[in-house]
Formats: structure tokens, sequence, C-alpha cells
């Protein structure tokens, strides 16, 4: 479990750096648009790539932690004892999405490779980017599989000073 919340604490390290940087370039564009009248170019390129890393790279993590966005609105009928089936089902479902995810992502970068697919202003290479998304979106599969035969995993840090 120690290698494990190392492994969380480094991804989390990459997600707040992805973070930051989608957040000071946005700045700095708006700045540049706005004050100065020049705005960065191929910032439109740089952050759609920085908000895929991010959405993807913490999909994971989310998913072993079972935080997902969840509406509780028959939460008091279905957690009862005799819909337990009911939880483990949604869980299957869940990892069979991502799956599908992972797949079609697959797919996506294979067809992006043979045409040598690029961003419009900065040509960076979309194919990279489609199969990170395609393996943390498998992650993500694996890790719903793991949450309906344990516990999620915390996501309480280590120190003390974090609320």
């Amino acid at each position: 479990m120690q290698f494990a919340n190392m492994i969380r604490q480094a991804v989390e390290t990459v997600l707040v750096c992805l973070m930051s940087a989608m957040v000071a370039l946005t700045f700095a564009d708006v700045i540049g648009r706005r004050l100065l009248g020049t705005p960065i170019f191929g910032a439109h390129d740089l952050t759609e790539h920085l908000m895929g890393l991010l959405v993807f790279t913490g999909l994971p993590l989310v998913t072993l932690a079972a935080m997902h966005l969840k509406v509780d609105l028959f939460d008091k009928a279905l957690l009862h004892p005799r819909l337990a089936w009911w939880l483990k089902t949604t869980v299957f479902v869940v990892a069979l999405v991502f799956a599908v995810m992972a797949w079609t992502l697959t797919r996506r970068a294979i067809d992006a490779a043979g045409f040598s697919e690029v961003s419009q202003g900065l040509n960076i290479p979309r194919t990279p980017l489609y199969g990170w998304m395609a393996l943390c979106a498998a992650l993500s599969a694996l890790a719903a599989l793991y949450t309906a035969f344990a516990a999620p995993m915390s996501v309480a840090h280590d120190r003390e000073d974090v609320l």
C-alpha cells in the first residue's frame, strides 16, 4: 500500500503541474490578448493538450478512490443490503464504459498515426496524446474492477495540515 500511495502522490504532483501550466498559459494569453493585443501563438493547441492530459491522467485516481460524481437520489433504497448486487453491477458497467473508451481511443491513436494527425497551430502530433488517453482509460477500467472487489483507495494525505 505504501508503494501505491507513492504512485498516487507522484501522479497528484504531475496533475498539479499540468493544472498550474494551464492556468499560467491561460493567464498570460488573456493578458497578452487584452492588454497588449498579442495573444500567445498556439495557446489554444497547448491548452487543448494540457486539458486532455489533465483529465485523463487523473481519471484512474478518481476511479480508484471511487470519487466520481454521483447522484444520491436513490441511495436510501439502493444501499439496502439486499441490493448489494446493484452496486457491483454499476461498477462493472463503469469498467465496461472505460474499456470501450480505451478501445475507441486506441483506434483513434492508430488512425492518427496513420495519417500523421497534428494540432492546427503548432503541429503537435496527436498520436501520443490519444495513446496516453487510451492507457489512462484502460487503467481506469482496471481501477473500477478493483473497487468492485476491494475498498476504494483512500485519498487522505499523510500530512495533517491538508484538510
